[in-house]
């Protein structure tokens, strides 16, 4: 499942349904959205048709009123509110920023000053969340991109829901997959011309990490930022949310079914690895860096080897690539295995144990093939990935100093496989 809404206008329309909090529980979905400008829409489209299809019954609007007369509104309609609550009181243009500003320090600093200055807006957005998980209606809240006047109040809705830091900071920056629309979007506003700023319409963890460390040291926590700067009851605040907003995270699921990849699905495969590259991120886990593989690389191990796709109903859970051969990682081998690669669950929301059985079914196309060993590797300074695999059933056989992945430096990996039966 992806976390994105696809419109055509909107780039950067999210759910925030299925994070999962520390109690056991998920927010639910269908609830709680958040996006760049619902300025973009208009009545008569399939983007109109889809966003009213979805029963928001509250929109936000986080952008300066000046902002959103100069760049449109959301169209009016009964069937929501519109609220116009400018939280950004100092107006700052990231576009003319010389690319040589760390975006992480400087926005964290705009954001600590939107904390403070837009108080009394941000109280009144969070009052209206409040009432709308009360009265079990959809929400909306959004800002020009959708990225930092919407990540921060974001991130204080997920923290008051028990959602934990890590994923906090993933969902900021998860911005990351809509950059590239974002950026397109900017230059034809300009006349072609690209931001002064590398940083335009960039989400780094670094941002929401920084921020976050910046409000804990000042207020000691989130809930302390709503209690002394807001002046609301945090704790009250935080139980309505999580007895509105939370439901059982699922104890059934639909059983995975598995197809072969096709030329079709290689911007879906790279998403789903940039979403875990973005997740890794957050987890302060150096590996999988977002834009790394693009839809050729996926393209080329279908047609070298076999890529799958697993879904549960609907909704893509997972996906793996198979190779018949790793000179990379295990040098010139007779044709007596099959290797994993990739092998990639979607984050928060694939069942349990989505990736053992992906790797059954790896196991199960390698027997198929009548060969008798899977293999596949893994970072060496990754012993948690290592112990997964070790749980597997495979065993470490090996390493390899210096694999060369195309990435244009070596690293080292554990080699691991397993006898098939």
């Amino acid at each position: 499942m992806d976390r994105h809404v696809r419109f055509d206008a909107l780039h950067n329309f999210r759910d925030l349904g299925g994070y999962r909090t520390a109690d056991g529980r998920r927010i639910r979905p269908g609830r709680l959205y958040r996006t760049d400008s619902l300025g973009k829409l208009a009545p008569g489209t399939p983007d109109w048709s889809r966003f009213l299809s979805l029963g928001i019954t509250t929109v936000i609007d986080l952008r300066h009123d000046w902002e959103a007369d100069r760049s449109g509104r959301i169209p009016r309609d009964d069937s929501f509110t519109y609220h116009n609550l400018s939280i950004e009181h100092r107006p700052y243009n990231q576009a003319a920023l010389a690319p040589e500003v760390d975006p992480g320090p400087y926005l964290a600093e705009r954001y600590m000053e939107v904390a403070e200055d837009g108080a009394k807006e941000i109280r009144a957005a969070l009052e209206l969340v409040t009432e709308s998980a009360e009265s079990n209606t959809p929400l909306a809240f959004h800002c020009a991109s959708g990225k930092d006047r919407t990540g921060e109040l974001a991130a204080l809705i997920l923290s008051l829901l028990g959602v934990d830091e890590p994923t906090v900071i993933e969902d900021f920056s998860l911005t990351e997959l809509a950059t590239p629309a974002l950026l397109e979007d900017w230059q034809n506003r300009n006349e072609g011309k690209s931001p002064n700023w590398l940083g335009f319409g960039r989400a780094p963890e670094s941002v929401m990490r920084l921020f976050l460390k910046s409000l804990k040291a000042k207020y000691g926590s989130v809930e302390g930022y709503v209690t002394q700067a807001l002046g609301m009851d945090a704790e009250s605040v935080s139980q309505t949310l999580r007895e509105n907003l939370l439901e059982p995270t699922p104890t059934t699921w639909q059983p995975l079914t598995f197809r072969k990849a096709t030329p079709e699905d290689a911007e879906t495969l790279v998403r789903l690895r940039d979403s875990l590259a973005l997740w890794m991120l957050a987890r302060g886990i150096d590996q999988w860096k977002p834009s790394e593989k693009d839809a050729t690389h996926f393209k080329t191990r279908m047609s070298e080897g076999e890529v799958w796709l697993a879904h549960s109903g609907d909704h893509l859970c997972g996906a793996y690539e198979l190779w018949w051969t790793d000179e990379a990682a295990w040098g010139p081998r007779p044709g007596d295995a099959g290797y994993i690669h990739r092998l990639m669950t979607t984050p928060h929301l694939a069942p349990p144990n989505a990736g053992r059985e992906l790797l059954r079914h790896a196991e199960s196309r390698i027997r198929d093939a009548a060969r008798p060993y899977a293999r596949l590797d893994c970072l060496s300074t990754n012993p948690r990935l290592r112990t997964y695999y070790e749980s597997a059933g495979y065993t470490v056989v090996g390493e390899q100093p210096e694999k060369d992945g195309g990435l244009g430096s070596p690293y080292a990996v554990t080699l691991l496989e397993k006898r098939l039966s």
